[in-house]
């Protein structure tokens, strides 16, 4: 009995396949199998190809699921980040925290700093990280999350909603500090904070200093507890006051050869001019009379010299 065809064989193993759900099995045996004759490789060493790559796919869309999952904004990593132009950001610590183990001792992550430095950036560059890990990450705003949770709070699903944030091996709480928040929505927050604590890892980014934190949270002993829960073991990362948005920008703009637009000068009126007159006598004539001696011109007198210039004028 003859063997089957090489293409009906790989068919069979197609459908196979496709039961067993090993799709980049099915896409490439065929090839790997010529370059494993080719090259004269054992069976063993072809099947060990061809299971790598079936697993190398399924962590690539592993990844890419938590990052989905992850809400962010706009991915950014560590890698697109610019340290050479902000030298006060710390980038080996950054890189240390990319590894991982701040995430297994539950250790908070804060950002400070002025509008543009760079504080998001940086936040979604670990949490990235994180999801490269295959760690379970969500990204929200401080109002965001707080409208999530006074929300839950009305419709009594509170619970259920605090549990699935606390199923969240990373969140990442972003402008916090930057819109004020009522006193109930304060509290649910510090209560999902404090849940946390010593548990699950938090990253938060603030353009505040620790001592303005009462202008946002109206109950400053609520304030002090949940800075004490944030700052206990945290990362505490400054990325300064001068904007990297805006220093890029400018950059940006000169390497266009287009330097900011100096003021244009200001427009002069035709009125304001003082073109030249072809006739003196007609300029001598129009002059004022002068005014009698030992008097000043008033405003009577004007009018009159006025209308008597106009006068001669019309004569001539």
């Amino acid at each position: 009995m003859s063997a089957p065809h090489p293409e009906l064989r790989l068919a069979a193993i197609r459908q196979q396949c496709k039961q067993l759900q090993l799709s980049v099995v099915s896409a490439q045996c065929g090839r790997l199998a010529e370059q494993a004759d080719k090259a004269h490789h054992s069976h063993l060493a072809y099947l060990e190809a061809l299971l790598g790559a079936e697993l190398d796919e399924r962590e690539r869309r592993a990844i890419d699921r938590r990052i989905r999952e992850a809400h962010f904004p706009l991915v950014k990593t560590l890698e697109e980040f610019d340290f050479a132009e902000t030298p006060q950001i710390p980038a080996a610590t950054l890189r240390t925290l990319a590894e991982g183990a701040y995430l297994r001792r539950a250790e908070p992550v804060l950002f400070l700093g002025e509008t543009g430095t760079g504080k998001t950036h940086l936040a979604t560059g670990l949490a990235v990280a994180a999801c490269r890990q295959r760690r379970r990450v969500r990204f929200t705003t401080a109002a965001a999350l707080v409208n999530d949770l006074v929300e839950a709070q009305h419709q009594h699903q509170l619970s259920r909603v605090t549990n699935r944030w606390a199923h969240c091996e990373l969140i990442v709480i972003d402008e916090l500090g930057y819109v004020a928040l009522a006193e109930v929505g304060a509290e649910l927050l510090f209560q999902l904070i404090a849940e946390r604590a010593e548990k699950a890892a938090v990253i938060a980014t603030t353009n505040l200093p620790f001592s303005e934190w009462t202008s946002v949270f109206p109950n400053a002993r609520l304030c002090k507890a949940l800075l004490d829960r944030l700052t206990d073991r945290a990362h505490i990362i400054d990325t300064g006051t001068e904007s990297y948005r805006f220093r890029r920008t400018l950059a940006q703009r000169q390497t266009k050869g287009s330097p900011l637009a100096s003021p244009a000068p200001p427009t002069v009126r035709a009125s304001e001019t003082s073109a030249p007159t072809d006739r003196p006598d007609l300029e001598e004539r129009q002059r004022p009379l002068p005014a009698p001696p030992g008097r000043s011109l008033g405003s009577t007198e004007a009018d009159l010299s006025t209308e008597g210039n106009r006068r001669r004028t019309a004569l001539t």
